[in-house]
């Protein structure tokens, strides 16, 4: 409910009376949404008017994105140094050091329900346009341990 409002105007037509109601919702689920606009015309038939909808990114959305990325970038780095380990026979330890080198967003529109962008666009496009891209470097120091002998281990 708090990310709906409903706009009604009531006016009287000669002897009938008519309403017009402006329903905004901002949902965070594209299925769901999609639900939501076929009930709305299967139960109200033509005389609703669904607006195509205006795709928007939240500041915690990409504050998310931002985490997600410098984390999947730290965990790739961590498994390339594995590898580089097992090819010379030595075994990766705890990182002594990670850095966040550099962050790049792109694309998406953030936090701006308002559409500057024409009515022609079709949904692929708009959903094309919204999407939000962001990429990370990052700089990690590992320990690296000798692999341990057989004998040292069973004694």
């Amino acid at each position: 409910e708090e990310d709906m409002t409903i706009t009604e105007d009531f006016s009287r037509v000669e002897n009938t009376y008519q309403m017009e109601a402006e329903v905004c919702i901002t949902f965070s689920d594209f299925g769901k949404m999609q639900k939501v606009c076929n009930l709305f015309i299967e139960k109200l038939g033509s005389s609703v008017t669904i607006r195509p909808p205006h795709f928007y990114h939240t500041p915690e959305a990409i504050d998310t994105l931002r985490r997600q990325v410098c984390v999947a970038a730290v965990g790739n780095t961590r498994r390339k140094a594995q590898e580089v380990c097992r090819l010379f026979g030595q075994s990766l330890g705890k990182p002594l050091l990670i850095r966040e080198e550099e962050t790049k967003e792109w694309g998406g529109h953030v936090d701006n329900p308002v559409s500057n962008s024409p009515d022609s666009l079709t949904l692929q496009e708009r959903i094309q346009n919204a999407t939000a891209y962001a990429s990370c470097r990052v700089f990690a120091v590992f320990e690296i341990q000798g692999k341990e002998n057989k004998r040292n281990r069973l004694l």
